[in-house]
């Protein structure tokens, strides 16, 4: 059985939610990345930030990134697997909830994130042609 843990990218980071958009861009820029999940003061996964929501949802409406914290961003519930969870599982959740990014948990800790990169270098030509055709059907 491939396991979320099998696939996901390791090593991801949080940003704590009191954190501002601007550290958040740092952030995504030192890591390579175009998202980070965002902790709570409990290190507990409150939401994920994404390149995007900072251009479109700050930048983009006249804000200073600097002004504005990850936790004001973060909206709806954050989707997450367990280290454990099947890549069935995996790709249900990124699926049904149009995500392209998915947080890994273990101990409830952040262990790493699985985004489509990841999916496609571990997923048969029929799981991913599956998952395109449902997360990109309604962009």
């Amino acid at each position: 059985m491939t396991t979320a843990k099998d696939i996901m990218h390791s090593g991801a980071q949080w940003i704590p939610a009191h954190e501002t958009l601007d550290r958040a861009a740092q952030m995504m820029r030192d890591h390579n990345v175009g998202s980070l999940p965002i902790a709570d003061e409990n290190e507990r996964l409150c939401g994920i930030i994404t390149d995007r929501d900072i251009v479109v949802g700050c930048v983009a409406e006249g804000h200073d990134p600097s002004r504005i914290t990850c936790g004001e961003m973060a909206k709806g519930t954050p989707r997450w697997v367990e280290s454990d969870a099947d890549v069935d599982v995996v790709l249900e959740e990124m699926q049904s909830h149009q995500i392209r990014r998915l947080p890994v948990i273990e101990d409830k800790r952040l262990v790493g994130m699985i985004s489509e990169a990841d999916l496609a270098q571990h997923l048969s030509d029929e799981q991913i042609k599956a998952f395109v055709s449902s997360v990109y059907a309604g962009s």
